[in-house]
């Protein structure tokens, strides 16, 4: 539509800011996370950023929303519904969850709940749905409890940890060396 013979600018949706502000934080943390900034990204003026959000607070949980939702509920629900044997679905979930884009954001997640409770029980939610997922597959295949729990840490450590480890697997690449790991740990 055009008025006055200015071009109309298409709106820039919801998901689009949402999307923006996660790769912001993930690049710079929370204090990336600001709103002329996100604007000057996505090529538009601040003012449709007030249209989806009230606010910075606001839009700041809905990205935390947004993490949630793809990070674990949408995630562990495919699994679920394709199906397969619990060490799959595990390894179904590892590759969808920690994907590199996704897993920078993860990353930005946990160095912010460093430093805001809010996001630390968010974080500590979100945590504790990812364990309670891997206990309920390795109890699929294990009945000793003390196994269970160690597999499920274990699992999830390798998850968010791996991006740390910065060591040599002579003879190895480091995905391979995470991948031996990942199988080591679901063997029946």
């Amino acid at each position: 539509m055009e008025v006055t013979g200015i071009p109309a600018v298409p709106r820039t949706t919801r998901a689009r800011w949402i999307a923006a502000g996660l790769e912001a934080l993930a690049e710079g943390g929370p204090d990336a996370v600001r709103v002329e900034t996100l604007a000057a990204a996505l090529g538009v003026t601040k003012g449709g950023f007030y249209g989806h959000f009230d606010g910075r607070a606001a839009f700041l949980a809905e990205m935390l929303d947004e993490w949630e939702r793809r990070c674990t509920t949408e995630v562990i629900a495919q699994a679920n519904a394709e199906g397969g044997d619990a060490a799959e679905r595990i390894r179904r979930v590892g590759r969808m969850t920690f994907s590199e884009d996704l897993h920078r954001i993860d990353l930005a997640i946990r160095a912010w709940a460093n430093h805001d409770r809010s996001v630390a029980t968010r974080l500590r939610r979100v945590d504790n749905e990812r364990m309670a997922f891997l206990r309920t597959m390795f109890g699929a295949f294990l009945a000793d409890p003390d196994e269970i729990e160690a597999r499920s840490m274990l699992t999830f450590a390798l998850a968010i940890g791996r991006h740390f480890i910065v060591a040599d697997h002579p003879g190895y690449t480091k995905l391979e060396a995470i991948q031996l790991a990942g199988e080591h740990l679901l063997r029946p």
